[in-house]
């Protein structure tokens, strides 16, 4: 029992730092998960919970900074008794989260570990539970962790730990994210990614007479009725598929991916932070004089009504087109952020708090 004690311990507290890390590297992501669970919970239950949609970021920041102290704490075995107790009541509200995704298939990622690794909601809540029952074990065990010797060192390494991970936190919001796992990170070539690596294959689930079967192939025998189809590697599928801009005109997609672009992406002009376009209108203006051929373009999910209005407001001055909301937010965290494109391949990002000047940009192409 000591054993299995000791390495739920270690396990415990290696996964819990692991989750923050990956949750706090990109706090907007985080909070854009937990805008929709609370969307969702507006519309099941209350919606009350509509009041916490503006507050998302700072308990996207708080949880996932909480995840990393509660786990340094955990290792170090400082306070082991109200530590274990606060995992406990963590994983618990977590369980719930993914079990209410995986049961009523609301949010089908539950963002557990951010865009680095993809866990369907049932896969999610499997891992909770898991925790769960290794807390437990830590609680009943006890007895084979003794409390460190060196409280006042290991509350000191604590207290660093919080310093350090709301200063990520906070860092990373007003940049972009330290490590990128977006589809969308420098040195990826967006058409690529909009093609499957390799031709999808399939299998079909037919029924006949009560009895359902698997075929490779779909079956010529018309008395089999069609049930399921169920893609064998989806892994093979497009990492990219819902990029697309258009305007008034039409479909401007292929567009964007020719020569160099420098991309100017406004999710939502109501939001955008206004006093960075001073910048980004002196890096548009240099850009349309480089002897890169830099064709600066503007790629908003605001109306063209909201749009022209702010247009005027911040005197940017470059052809705008449409996009998905939830690209955009994807493309990247920041509202205005700045994104350089070379034949479609991802040369440059930036957020809006460091915007480039033109040598920067012409060095990336």
């Amino acid at each position: 029992m000591k054993l299995i004690s000791k390495l739920s311990w270690l396990f415990v507290g290696g996964l819990f730092i692991f989750s923050g890390l990956i949750k706090i590297n990109d706090p907007v992501g985080t909070a854009i998960k937990l805008e929709e669970y609370f969307d969702v919970f507006a519309a099941d239950f209350a919606s009350f919970f509509l009041f916490f949609k503006p507050y998302a970021l700072y308990f996207s920041i708080f949880l996932s900074a909480l995840e990393i102290i509660l786990g340094v704490a955990l290792l170090l075995r400082w306070r082991l008794r109200p530590i274990l107790r606060g995992l406990l009541v963590l994983i618990i509200f977590f369980t719930f989260l993914t079990f209410y995704s995986a049961y009523f298939n609301k949010v089908t990622d539950c963002g557990c570990f951010g865009d680095a690794i993809k866990l369907t909601p049932w896969q999610s809540f499997s891992k909770d539970i898991v925790l769960l029952i290794l807390i437990i074990i830590l609680l009943a065990t006890r007895r084979y962790l003794p409390e460190t010797k060196t409280a006042r060192v290991a509350g000191a390494l604590v207290a660093l730990t919080a310093i350090f991970s709301f200063g990520i936190g906070i860092y990373a919001y007003n940049h972009e994210p330290f490590i990128d796992f977006r589809a969308y990170k420098v040195g990826n070539n967006i058409p690529a990614l909009m093609k499957p690596s390799s031709p999808l294959r399939y299998k079909y689930i037919m029924a006949k007479n009560g009895e359902e079967k698997e075929f490779a192939d779909y079956p010529t025998d018309s008395t089999w009725k069609f049930k399921q189809m169920i893609a064998i590697n989806p892994e093979d599928g497009p990492k990219i598929t819902d990029f697309n801009v258009w305007n008034d005109q039409g479909d401007f997609t292929q567009e964007i991916f020719n020569g160099n672009k420098l991309l100017i992406l406004v999710q939502d002009v109501t939001k955008a932070n206004t006093k960075s376009f001073a910048e980004i209108n002196k890096l548009i203006a240099a850009a349309e004089k480089s002897n890169k051929n830099i064709k600066p373009i503007i790629l908003t999910a605001s109306s063209s009504q909201d749009f022209d209005v702010f247009r005027h407001e911040t005197n940017i001055s470059a052809p705008y087109y449409y996009g998905d909301a939830t690209v955009l937010k994807t493309m990247m965290r920041a509202n205005p952020g700045i994104m350089l494109l070379k034949n479609g391949q991802v040369a440059g990002k930036w957020h809006y708090n460091d915007t480039p000047d033109i040598q920067t940009v012409d060095q990336k192409l």
